[in-house]
């Protein structure tokens, strides 16, 4: 079983002893204000991107489902309807043609009137014939024809398609690439507890580059100061004290059920407090420092331990 060990050395001064004047570190003030939101802008843009082209190219891989599926449906119809039109249209050939031979048959062996009505009759029935004909193919050209209309346009759209998701795949490329640049270029810095170095997050970019890493949880917060303590992750914290023109803070930090004040901590700096849920440490990582406000991460193992 682990427990909260606060981190922070801080003894009693002597009675009439005045404490030692604190030097804080040199802090990069000319070019930390702006890199922030530059990069904050950057890495939503390119993370709303990939969200965006990750749906275009969803909604584009359904519509050529869609799209063949269609295709599929209509050549089946038009089969089965081609089948039956022919059938249909043999057996009315068939008859006629029997009808036919009847006629001729009659021709042959009437006299008179019965001759000329018979003959009449023979090329009537002629005439049916040869209509019923080029009606079952201009149906069948029909036919034919919207198969062929809607094959080409199916490959026009799949070729488009194509085309897009090919776009698509070199963006996400290009942004994993990014993804992996930033990650290189993350610092390790040493916090309260442990031997190695914990990877810090400076900006939104780095946070988001630490996320798609998959190693720890993280939770982002914005605090203000307040006399009840705020949620953050499964622990609880409280904004003590804040100066914004040395980028300093005090935080009180309650975790199984004990309360851990980190007194005088400087943007950047991780927090590091264990706790009995993990073997690993959480961190809090404060990256801005405003008037009664800081903002910042907390990150937490990916694995915990369950209670006895």
């Amino acid at each position: 079983m682990y427990s909260l060990k606060p981190a922070d050395n801080n003894p009693q001064q002597p009675a009439g002893q005045q404490p030692a004047a604190w030097n804080p570190p040199p802090t990069d003030a000319g070019t930390g204000g702006w890199k922030f939101p530059v990069l904050l802008v950057g890495i939503l843009g390119l993370v709303g991107s990939n969200v965006y082209q990750y749906t275009q190219m969803t909604k584009m891989s359904e519509e050529v489902v869609k799209v063949q599926k269609s295709l599929q449906d209509e050549i089946a119809s038009v089969k089965e309807t081609s089948a039956v039109s022919t059938q249909t249209a043999r057996r009315t050939v068939d008859n006629l043609k029997d009808e036919l031979s009847v006629a001729r048959r009659r021709t042959e062996s009437a006299v008179g009137q019965a001759r000329v009505d018979a003959v009449k009759h023979a090329d009537e029935l002629a005439a049916k014939l040869v209509t019923a004909q080029q009606r079952q193919e201009a149906m069948l050209s029909g036919k034919i024809t919207e198969v062929k209309t809607a094959t080409e346009a199916a490959s026009t759209k799949i070729g488009e398609v194509s085309t897009e998701v090919g776009v698509v795949k070199g963006e996400v490329s290009t942004a994993k690439a990014e993804i992996d640049k930033t990650i290189a270029n993350l610092k390790r810095v040493q916090g309260d507890v442990g031997d190695q170095g914990s990877l810090i997050a400076t900006n939104g970019k780095e946070l988001q580059a630490l996320k798609m890493l998959g190693e720890r949880n993280y939770f982002e917060f914005k605090l203000a100061k307040a006399k009840a303590p705020t949620k953050v992750g499964d622990i609880m914290l409280l904004l003590k004290k804040v100066d914004p023109k040395k980028n300093r803070f005090t935080v009180e930090v309650i975790a199984d059920d004990k309360n851990v004040e980190k007194r005088d901590r400087t943007i950047n700096e991780p927090i590091q407090f264990l706790t009995s849920k993990a073997r690993q440490p959480y961190e809090i990582v404060v990256n801005n420092v405003q008037k009664d406000v800081i903002s910042g991460y907390l990150a937490t193992p990916k694995v915990v331990n369950t209670r006895q």
